[in-house]
């Protein structure tokens, strides 16, 4: 269902996406692949034609203890964001991540 639901990606030219798909590399996202909450952002990556990888904080027991161990629970989703001097950045609530994707990137 998710995939039918899931809107098209934004176009960028292709200097544009080489320079958003290199930020991406700092970002990923902890999730649950039938969360709700999961579900709605990943469906605003794709609309914003991000690539950010996806850590699977339910089956996968190394995302889940990086998530409660680094992050500080496990709540997803929650997106790991890595500064410049590789310290991280944890950020959980659906909406403050959605919101921090288009700020970031809807005008890229």
């Amino acid at each position: 269902m998710e995939k039918l639901t899931t809107p098209k990606g934004i176009e960028r030219d292709q200097a544009t996406q080489a320079r958003v798909e290199q930020e991406c590399k700092q970002l990923s996202l902890y999730q649950f692949k039938t969360c709700p909450f999961c579900i709605k952002v990943r469906k605003e990556m794709a609309r914003l034609n991000l690539p950010i990888e996806l850590r699977d904080a339910q089956h996968n027991e190394t995302h889940r203890t990086e998530l409660e161990e680094q992050g500080g629970r496990v709540k997803v989703p929650c997106l790991r964001i890595t500064q410049d001097s590789d310290e991280a950045r944890w950020m959980y609530e659906s909406d403050d991540i959605i919101q921090y994707l288009r700020e970031r990137f809807e005008h890229a």
